[in-house]
């Protein structure tokens, strides 16, 4: 095997994916590295969830030491790891109840599903509408591709699960007029991540607060992808001082394993009583031994902090880049070291040079690529990710220039 190729045998995967055509047999830090030991630096992150970097010797310890111990039990039992990496997020946050998933379209099912239950509990069954916005994306169930509303992902799966009111990005009397008597809540990613890493304004998310509140409604923040320092802030609704009533949490927090969590106030999680709600692999021991490794180094002191300044060195090199290639890139988006290069030529194409100068980046909507190295690069690691996007400008433009074929 190269680092140009895979197995010649035809897959029996699902062609659901476009793969490109490499394969990862190991890691170190910012490096994937091939079975040839041709180094690429991943500024992917396995799109912002290795968020520590590969081979972490912290979480390696805590994996290897919890295998050793038990994988399994269910949660017909109790899990100390588990009760006490709930604690440190409650203590972290606005959070009064934890529940983990595995994944972030679960965690965004909990949600979706607890701001229902309030209301419900409460004697107003008829309250199950949830308000969402054009651009998001809230995962692939059939609940979560119909609350994220794009048409790509919903047809062909039947009839659109109902329940979610969908207004477009920023129209603030569209969101009014979308409130009804059977509406339970709002929810929205504080910066889109599929969606092109577009920012919420504050003064939006603080109207969404004060909506909320008025009317007597959930309001939810998918920070899946935001979330665990990636942005400069624990979560990203803290740089805006607006509190949500419930958050779902994922990719970040197990730092490449599996899992995500649903966070509450005890008000919010109310309705879910005994029995309304469950998982047989979230919260497992694995995870959750993980997950405390992770918060280990993420809530360390200091380390968030360095998080906002390498991003705002980074995109200050990125907008000198910019105006290198006014061709090419045309805004650069986001917030810590979660950054986003709006192009002028397709993004897809971008995606596939900076991968051949040996850098992986990932496309999003609104033709736009996506910067999410881990949280631990260093400055020598950003100035040569730099490089490598300045190469790969350049190699793109020598397409602009060439003459059409005749």
């Amino acid at each position: 095997m190269t680092a140009s190729s895979v197995s010649a045998a035809p897959s029996v995967l699902l062609p659901t994916y476009a793969r490109a055509p490499v394969a990862f047999e190991r890691g170190e830090g910012p490096w994937s590295i091939t079975a040839d030991g041709t180094r690429y630096l991943d500024f992917g992150a396995g799109i912002a969830v290795n968020a520590l970097g590969h081979a972490h010797p912290h979480l390696v310890k805590a994996l290897t030491e919890q295998a050793g111990k038990i994988w399994h039990t269910s949660n017909l039992y109790t899990m100390p790891e588990g009760e006490k990496l709930a604690r440190r997020l409650c203590e972290a946050t606005f959070a009064e109840r934890v529940f983990f998933t595995n994944s972030g379209a679960e965690a965004n099912e909990a949600a979706i599903k607890m701001a229902r239950k309030y209301h419900a509990a409460k004697g107003s069954p008829e309250r199950f509408r949830i308000i969402t916005f054009e651009g998001a994306f809230h995962g692939r169930t059939l609940a979560t591709i119909a609350a994220g509303g794009q048409q790509k992902y919903i047809d062909g799966f039947g009839p659109k699960v109902d329940g979610f009111d969908q207004v477009a990005f920023g129209d603030h009397e569209a969101l009014k007029a979308a409130i009804g008597p059977e509406t339970a809540g709002i929810m929205i990613e504080p910066i889109q991540g599929e969606g092109g890493l577009r920012s919420v304004p504050p003064q939006c998310l603080r109207g969404l607060r004060e909506l909320c509140d008025e009317h007597g409604l959930m309001l939810i923040f998918d920070e899946i992808q935001t979330g665990v320092g990636r942005t400069g802030k624990f979560f990203a609704h803290e740089h805006y001082g607006v509190t949500p009533d419930i958050m779902s949490i994922a990719k970040g927090i197990g730092g490449g394993f599996p899992m995500g969590a649903c966070l509450a106030t005890e008000e919010a999680a109310s309705g879910m009583t005994l029995g309304t709600h469950g998982t047989t692999f979230g919260g497992n021991p694995l995870a959750m031994a993980v997950g405390n490794a992770v918060l280990d180094v993420v809530l360390e002191e200091g380390f968030i902090a360095r998080v906002a300044q390498m991003g705002l060195r980074l995109r200050q090199s990125l907008a000198q880049l910019k105006d290198q290639h006014p061709q090419v890139i045309e805004e650069i988006r986001g917030e810590g070291l979660m950054i986003g290069l709006k192009l002028h030529t397709l993004n897809t194409d971008f995606v596939a040079e900076a991968r051949a100068n040996g850098l992986l980046v990932v496309a999003a909507g609104d033709n736009v690529v996506r910067l999410l190295p881990p949280l631990i690069i260093s400055d020598e690691d950003a100035a040569e990710a730099v490089a490598r996007l300045d190469r790969t400008a350049r190699a793109i433009e020598a397409t602009l220039k060439r003459p059409a074929a005749e």
